[in-house]
């Protein structure tokens, strides 16, 4: 017995140091974050997030395979906790969502028809698939029955429609999906995706430079959903109030509809969903991503400014915007007059996006006040630089300096600041002020010339002249604005050169005097060359001559001591020299967009280029390189959506934009276009053809 006892303890004894020197051997040693990081998920082993259950996703996360959102359960809380265990940025804890990029479906004609295949996946290996649309849905419903939630229908018009509140962000779908047509992103992706070759868009949003979904706002529009159309256009555009009311609206020349009738007036549709949000009485929500610990200043507060500031805030950066004038606008405030844009609209509109959380400092200049020193030291990682085009073209003729002579933007800005401080209730104050006379000739054929030449006849001048050294055909201003100077009264002098300006002994301008010109050979810009009739010298008597013939930015911050800013390359036009595609300066975190990038150009360029710029900038702050946009379209048309013809189009008479009669506006700065009343706005709105890369809806037909 005793010999048993001591044998099996023998047994134990040499079984133990066996396990002992198995134990150092064998050990797995279990990052202890592991069961932290599983103690903030659901707990719900579903494998939708693509691992074999918690544990592995958890594992995942600590090893850096799987970000902190990888929970689909869990939600932005669970990934902001995981994220903050992990010490990683917040700011990837975004939840994502599916959404759908093919609004066409079984709109598109077939080019096949196939017995028996009831897979997208099966019917993509043929040909292609059946429809005539390459990179549209094939409407067999792949990606719904590879939802394990119920996010998903196959809608009528046979193309799958999302339930955001039932979407958990798995990518099931996306993978399931031969066509590319699902895709799953977090909110920072949608606000900074970009339209690339083989997206299915429309022939507007294809042109349009901030790269708004046209058809899916006017729809919402169609439908009465007024503030989902607003949340549609903010999702590329924070200046919509602005836009809906200067744009040039380029996406109109590309409208569908236009083939066989009236393009659909999509700018004042724009403009209708924003001055409905401005006089509901309050504003639709803007969400932004978790805040990251990423410092970004916005050099000038323009469209440029605001647009880039507003999308590094929304997806999390902590943005500070300097402004050398009193107030944010840039251009807006004080190249544009009242009467095209209130200012108080324009501050309702900056107001939503300052208080978003974006830091603002006024009357500050880069080079003199501050420095991109005192920047670095202050702990900001990237700089966008979007100064403006401030800087006016001279006349660079004899007289030019003389008094009464003034540059079209700082004529346009001492307006403004009038305006602004609450004198424009006596106009003739402003005229008597800046010593304007009672007859004036405007230089120029653009929009800034042509919001001069309206400017001074609100300031009750009797006689206010256009000069211009080509004819109304080749002017470069819109065709709305040109007709509304021809409705109030303003007088064209076309084929005129300006070679002088006249003075009295006072040194008082008294006359211009111009060549008149002839038409020759087309130049760089392709119209036709103006060229000087000889001995055709003629005196036009004037008090006032306003120069608007070009502007430039101001380069003058480049004289800044730091030797670092003095590295930035500039073009031969004062623009800073860029990478078009990324918006990157010579020096890797400046980044550039607007009229300082591009030379003057449109207020939805200047927006479009923010957006890009903000791009850039959180590919830089985040992987510390900026890789450009794979295939972006940049403006481009699609070749296979351009149409020659199209059928089924009945002809519907275009919105007619509502204004005020010329006999009563000309007495005031009061806003002249007004907004469509909302059953003309349901009209315009049903005239769209909800197109997308080439399918479209047709009319239907009169009972």
């Amino acid at each position: 017995m005793t010999e048993a006892i001591l044998f099996m303890l023998g047994i134990g004894g040499v079984c133990g140091i066996l396990l002992s020197f198995a134990s150092k051997i064998f050990y797995v040693y279990e990052d202890p974050r592991v069961a932290m990081v599983e103690s903030n998920m659901a707990g719900a082993n579903c494998g939708g997030c693509g691992y074999a259950g918690c544990s592995a996703a958890a594992q995942a996360v600590v090893k850096g395979d799987a970000p902190p959102s990888v929970c689909i359960v869990s939600g932005a809380e669970g990934a902001a906790k995981v994220a903050a265990l992990m010490g990683m940025d917040p700011g990837t804890a975004e939840t994502r969502q599916a959404y759908s990029m093919c609004d066409g479906g079984v709109r598109a004609s077939n080019k096949y028809h196939y017995l028996g295949v009831i897979s997208c996946k099966a019917m993509s290996v043929v040909f292609g698939g059946q429809r005539d649309c390459h990179v549209g849905c094939l409407g067999l419903g792949d990606c719904v029955n590879a939802c394990n939630f119920g996010a998903l229908t196959m809608g009528k018009q046979g193309f799958p429609v999302v339930d955001e509140n039932q979407c958990v962000g798995c990518g099931a779908c996306n993978k399931a999906c031969p066509k590319d047509i699902i895709e799953v992103k977090s909110m920072s992706d949608k606000l900074l995706k970009f339209n690339q070759i083989n997206d299915p868009l429309a022939p507007c949003s294809q042109t349009c430079p901030a790269e708004i979904d046209i058809p899916q706002y006017i729809s919402h529009i169609k439908n009465g959903d007024y503030s989902a159309a607003v949340q549609t256009i903010r999702m590329r555009n924070p200046l919509l109030l602005s836009c809906g009311r200067v744009c040039p609206h380029p996406c109109e020349n590309d409208c569908r509809r236009g083939i066989a009738d009236e393009p659909v007036s999509i700018n004042q549709l724009k403009r209708f969903a924003a001055d409905y949000e401005m006089n509901s009485g309050s504003r639709v929500p803007i969400k932004c991503a978790p805040e990251i610990d990423k410092k970004v200043a916005i050099i000038g507060g323009g469209p440029a400014g605001l647009s880039c500031a507003y999308f590094l805030r929304r997806v999390g950066y902590q943005v500070t915007i300097f402004e050398a004038m009193p107030k944010l606008g840039g251009m807006l405030r004080y190249g544009i007059p009242e009467y095209r844009l209130p200012k108080k609209v324009l501050d309702w509109e900056i107001e939503g996006i300052t208080k978003l959380g974006i830091e603002t400092h006024t009357n500050v200049r880069f080079g003199s006040d501050f420095g991109l020193g005192s920047l670095v030291a202050a702990g900001y990682e990237a700089v966008f630089l979007g100064v403006g085009a401030w800087k006016d073209h001279a006349l660079g003729i004899p007289g030019d300096d003389l008094k009464g002579c003034f540059n079209g933007i700082k004529f346009l800005s001492t307006v403004s600041a009038y305006v602004s401080s609450g004198i424009s209730e006596k106009d003739v104050l402003i005229r008597n002020r800046m010593n304007l006379g009672k007859r004036a000739a405007v230089v120029g054929g653009g929009n800034t010339a042509v919001d001069c030449a309206r400017t001074m006849l609100r300031l009750g001048l009797e006689k206010v002249y256009m000069v211009y050294r080509r004819t109304r055909k080749e002017m470069p201003a819109n065709e709305v604005e040109i007709v509304a100077s021809e409705h109030e009264g303003i007088e064209f002098v076309f084929l005129a050169a300006p070679s002088r300006v006249v003075g009295n002994e006072s040194g008082e301008v008294t006359h211009l005097e111009y060549l008149k010109m002839e038409l020759g050979e087309p130049d760089a810009s392709g119209r036709r060359r103006p060229v000087p009739v000889k001995g055709s010298e003629t005196l036009l008597e004037v008090d006032t001559i306003v120069t608007a013939i070009g502007q430039a930015p101001d380069a003058s911050f480049k004289e800044e001591t730091s030797r670092r800013i003095s590295e930035l390359t500039l073009t031969r036009w004062s623009t800073i020299d860029n990478n078009p595609a990324t918006l990157q300066s010579s020096i890797p975190y400046i980044f550039t967009a607007g009229d300082s990038a591009t030379g003057p150009a449109l207020v939805v360029d200047a927006i479009g280029g923010g957006r890009r710029a903000a791009r850039s900038i959180d590919l830089f702050l985040k992987e510390g390189k900026v890789e450009p946009v794979k295939d972006s379209l940049q403006k481009k048309r699609i070749p296979e959506s351009v149409f020659k013809t199209i059928s089924g189009v009945q002809p519907i008479k275009r919105a007619v934009m509502p204004e005020l009669p010329v006999n009563i506006r000309l007495d005031s700065f009061v806003e002249v276009d007004l907004v469509l009343p909302e059953d003309q706005a349901l009209v315009e709105a049903n005239r769209c053809l909800s197109c997308c890369r080439i399918c479209y809806n047709p009319d239907k037909k009169p009972a």
